[in-house]
């Protein structure tokens, strides 16, 4: 038992005054503490849930509990801005828990959720109440959510702000038909309007950006053949799309963000945006980065997703990209279903959900691609949790740093596994990943300090932007 502290020097008659008893300190120290100036021997100090300190490995206060880590690395926790949790509505698709514990499985402390596949969509000042409903106690990272623009006419125009208000981390849009109904798409014209509106809000507006006139004019996916899946999406929708934003954004000065980019050639419309000072930012996905069209078996509709996924080629470009600085990070657009909604039983690329179960594995894939091509644990940090914490205006995230969350994975760089379905954390086993051999071993992950990996209570908590 610890005998209570208090202040000396109270008056005659009157009760000390209780002194605040110092928390403990936790430090953990590793080889390869992956910092913002690079990978570095060092003890991260954590107290009070943030990083207090991080010194040379052999300062350490007096009285703090140490966790020598070794040559095991230590990395910021991933900040995955791009995830579909789907509660409520559909959560036999997912959920927030089943969700958040993938999440915290495979080194993402925190995720920002999309706000349709729900029901309702977050689409309004009381969706977003049922959306934190839904989703307090029960989440095992932290979550912050998106709003949405809906319709020809951005029906809900009106509630843009009130959501802004109500901590939205912005707004997204579909330009291309979203597959649920209750989330329609946007025209050109609708989307101009919501941006003047977010413009003014100085809130981020992310777009899944496909033209539907291209999508109209492509040949429908049909069958097992995954070929005839990407002839459906060509590369031409998100060229033709994403040159629309940049005008836009040039028009409105609005932040605009193209979600899942697909076609490297895109990056070229990037790039002059960026030239030309436009508020126009991209992201990509680790499956875009993982797979090839050309490797992609027919039947396989676990692998269906849109923008689908490209040739080869493509795939480089996309690295190149990354490397370059023009996207601002890779996010999983986690979008899971079952299996009768992904039509396991057919094969049937026309009639099967689209979306790629991949919340538990988006790090490690990234750094399976990234090793290969001679980046390292510094590259992965600013692809998957810097960058995307920043972007998302999470500066306490996404780093170890001074004052940030002490959001932290140790990771092992060098080993491997093969991805056993069974074992994943999402509701359903279904993954374009199972069977791969991903590098790099999540042993830890910390959520403010604490352990959230494994059979551990649910310490996340809801954000706001």
């Amino acid at each position: 038992m610890t005998a209570d502290v208090t202040e000396p020097g109270g008056r005659a008659g009157e009760a000390p005054t209780p002194l605040a008893l110092p928390e403990r300190v936790e430090v953990l120290r590793s080889r390869r503490v992956v910092t913002p100036d690079g990978v570095i021997a060092a003890a991260v100090h954590v107290a009070g849930g943030r990083i207090t300190a991080v010194t040379g490995p052999d300062e350490i206060p007096p009285g703090a509990h140490v966790t020598d880590l070794g040559d095991l690395a230590l990395l910021p926790g991933a900040v995955d801005t791009h995830v579909h949790v789907n509660e409520p509505g559909r959560t036999h698709w997912e959920g927030f828990a089943t969700a958040t514990r993938a999440a915290a499985a495979g080194g993402v402390t925190t995720i920002i959720d999309m706000p349709l596949n729900s029901i309702p969509p977050t689409t309004s000042v009381d969706a977003l109440a049922t959306k934190r409903a839904a989703a307090s106690g029960q989440v095992f990272v932290d979550v912050g959510f998106w709003g949405g623009i809906i319709g020809a006419d951005a029906n809900n125009l009106r509630d843009l702000a009130e959501l802004h208000d109500a901590g939205v981390f912005g707004f997204k849009a579909f330009l291309a038909p979203s597959g649920v109904e209750e989330f329609p798409h946007v025209s050109l014209d609708a989307l101009a309007a919501a941006a003047r509106v977010t413009a003014r809000l100085g809130a981020l507006t992310v777009v899944h950006a496909e033209s539907p006139t291209v999508l109209d004019t492509a040949p429908p996916a049909a069958g097992r053949s995954f070929a005839s899946w990407l002839r459906s999406r060509p590369p031409a929708a998100e060229t033709e799309a994403i040159a629309s934003l940049a005008a836009l954004s040039a028009a409105t000065g609005a932040r605009l963000h193209v979600l899942h980019l697909a076609a490297a050639e895109a990056l070229d419309d990037v790039l002059a945006a960026r030239d030309e000072g436009l508020a126009l930012t991209v992201e990509t996905c680790p499956h875009y980065l993982s797979f090839i069209a050309e490797e992609v078996p027919d039947g396989a509709t676990e692998f269906k997703c849109a923008p689908p996924i490209r040739e080869a080629a493509n795939l480089e470009r996309l690295w190149d990209g990354l490397a370059e600085g023009l996207l601002v990070g890779v996010v999983s657009d986690h979008s899971p279903a079952s299996p009768d909604v992904k039509s396991v039983d057919t094969g049937d690329f026309g009639t099967a959900w689209g979306g790629i179960a991949s919340v538990q594995l988006g790090p490690r894939a990234v750094w399976t691609g990234a090793r290969r091509r001679g980046h390292g644990l510094a590259e992965l940090a600013r692809w998957v949790a810097t960058g995307p914490a920043d972007h998302a205006g999470l500066g306490h995230k996404g780093r170890i740093a001074v004052g940030a969350d002490a959001d932290l994975v140790v990771f092992d760089p060098e080993s491997s596994a093969v991805v056993d379905a069974a074992t994943l954390a999402h509701r359903h086993p279904l993954t374009p990943y199972a069977g791969r051999t991903l590098d790099g071993v999540v042993h830890a992950t910390y959520l403010r300090g604490q352990r959230i990996d494994g059979p551990r209570p649910a310490r996340g908590q809801l954000l706001a932007r």
